[in-house]
């Protein structure tokens, strides 16, 4: 199990360097996940909400903001780190603090800015993976390896 979470959190952390990819890419190119009006990383990456803390309209120059990418990097490497170590309590909580803020990312994209990026669905996917397969594990490991239907 340890070695399935790594590898689906080194997945993740692929999926999160190619969005940084984008975040970093000049606004004017056209990046190659455009795909529709409704499917475009490039505006996705560019928007107000792809750093931590947001833009606002009214902000002062010289502010740091760091790349919700950036963010998803490192959740991933932890994740990895902490599967391979057998940790799974704190893969668990990792996993969870990961899963609602990628919710979050989720939900401004269909609601706020209307536009999807593939690479921030993917990121979520994954994510609900890990946390599903981290919550079956706990739970399997509590019952003493057994499974609900075994005697």
């Amino acid at each position: 199990m340890k070695y399935l979470v790594a590898l689906l959190a080194l997945a993740g952390l692929g999926v999160s360097v190619m969005g940084l990819l984008i975040h970093n890419m000049d606004p004017a190119k056209a990046p190659p996940c455009a795909v529709s009006e409704h499917w475009d990383c490039g505006s996705v990456n560019h928007s107000r909400f792809s750093v931590f803390p947001p833009r606002t309209f009214d902000e002062a120059p010289g502010k740091v903001h760091i790349p919700v990418a950036t963010v998803g990097i490192v959740a991933y490497a932890v994740i990895a780190v902490l599967a391979l170590m057998e940790r799974w309590w704190l893969v668990f909580e990792t996993a969870q603090l990961g899963f609602m803020c990628a919710s979050f990312l989720s939900y401004l994209e269909a609601f706020v800015m209307e536009k999807w990026c593939i690479y921030c669905v993917w990121s979520w996917g994954i994510m609900t993976t890990i946390l599903l397969l981290t919550i079956g594990w706990l739970v399997y490991r509590r019952r003493g390896g057994r499974i609900a239907w075994q005697k």
